[in-house]
């Protein structure tokens, strides 16, 4: 009788950290998209406050995009900028190996593009389609863009 109870006890246990985990991981994920929404409208105080209190600044949503990433395709500059001053790293890239720069570049956001460069990111590396920042730059008409980069 006391085994049962003993096992019993252990697996109701079980199950409550179970829930627990799983309400702590749906919290967690709301924190990610307010994160990530105040990226993408270029709120400053927010994504500040997120990464002064730690938040993983390189943390990726469910289409494996950095706020970094995001932030440069939708032109929010000092966005761009806080993030790169708070550490995030300007050489990750999505799920189909495009970076934040390459994201810029498609946008033509010409002064991200400036920023996102000075990053120091191998333009040898490529993207799931076989394509360096140069090649990248050629196919999106941006060639003169990265030329002037480079100078």
């Amino acid at each position: 009788m006391f085994l049962l109870s003993a096992v019993l006890f252990s697996l109701s246990f079980s199950l409550s950290l179970l829930a627990a985990e799983d309400k702590l991981e749906e919290e967690y994920q709301s924190l990610v998209e307010l994160f990530f929404d105040a990226a993408r409208i270029g709120n400053n105080e927010v994504v500040d406050t997120f990464v002064s209190q730690g938040f993983p600044i390189d943390q990726r949503n469910n289409q494996s995009y950095t706020a970094l990433m995001v932030a440069a395709y939708q032109g929010h500059r000092e966005t761009v900028r806080l993030l790169l001053d708070s550490g995030a790293n300007a050489c990750l890239q999505d799920k189909r190996g495009n970076t934040a720069l390459m994201g810029a570049l498609i946008k033509r956001e010409i002064g991200i593009a400036k920023d996102l460069y000075q990053a120091d990111c191998s333009p040898e590396l490529r993207n799931k389609a076989g394509l360096n920042l140069k090649e990248f730059a050629e196919i999106y008409g941006q060639s003169n863009v990265l030329k002037s980069l480079q100078h």
